[in-house]
């Protein structure tokens, strides 16, 4: 009789040890795709910052002006 509750025991521990096993690896998974999305939202957030010093007058005063006059008539 004792014999049956130790083939449970060991069945049971099998099983726990494939739950932590799945469960290690989904957080894993996790952390993994949650670190990607933040790289992706420091790099939309630079870019606006990017785009405001793009948007900068060039030197040469070639800018299109959203007014419509043209700069030297």
């Amino acid at each position: 009789m004792t014999g049956e509750h130790d083939k449970g025991g060991q069945a049971g521990a099998r099983v726990k040890d494939s739950r932590q096993d799945r469960l290690k690896l989904a957080l894993r998974e996790n952390l993994k795709r949650r670190k990607s999305q933040a790289r992706g939202r420091e790099d939309v957030a630079s870019e606006p910052a990017q785009a405001s010093l793009d948007d900068a007058s060039p030197e040469d005063g070639s800018r299109d002006d959203a007014g419509g006059s043209e700069p030297g008539r």
